[in-house]
């Protein structure tokens, strides 16, 4: 996946050392389907995630990376939750943990597909399909998931 700018200057600054980076979970939800990619990374299904830019609402993020990711337009109609991602160590021994606030989406228009490289599939699943996928789902994009398709009004938190 493309490292944001920002990102690169930072790491020109401090290295290999863990960033605090904030992010976004889009659930995009079309009736009773969910929009899924498979991360060209590590090869594992999730709805689209992305790095919030410097300025940037999360609602413009969210809608940014899921045409960017998967060519479907949407509209984000709620903040599902917010959530702390584990420990994330690349390759290259950059390392960060991430803030994500988690949206739940409306599909607006376009048929998903692997937009931009960050995906190898994008495909509309049935909800009552999800715990089926293989390789399966992480629990953090179970859990962010359910609270998006959940009908409370509220925000989910999660406590460690």
């Amino acid at each position: 996946m493309p490292t944001p700018d920002f990102i690169i200057g930072l790491r020109e600054l401090v290295g290999h050392h863990p960033l605090w980076l904030s992010g976004v979970t889009a659930v995009v939800v079309r009736g009773d389907e969910v929009l899924m990619i498979r991360r060209a990374d590590n090869g594992r299904w999730a709805p689209v995630a992305g790095i919030i830019e410097p300025g940037e609402h999360p609602a413009d993020t969210a809608e940014r990376e899921v045409l960017e990711e998967a060519g479907v337009v949407v509209e984000v109609e709620r903040i599902a939750g917010v959530d702390v991602s584990a420990h994330v160590g690349y390759d290259n021994g950059d390392e960060a943990q991430y803030l994500v606030i988690v949206v739940r989406c409306r599909w607006v228009s376009g048929d998903p597909y692997p937009a931009d490289g960050e995906a190898t599939e994008a495909r509309w699943v049935p909800a009552e399909e999800l715990g089926g996928l293989e390789p399966a789902l992480s629990e953090a994009s179970l859990r962010r998931i359910g609270w998006a398709l959940s009908e409370e009004p509220a925000a989910a938190f999660r406590r460690a």
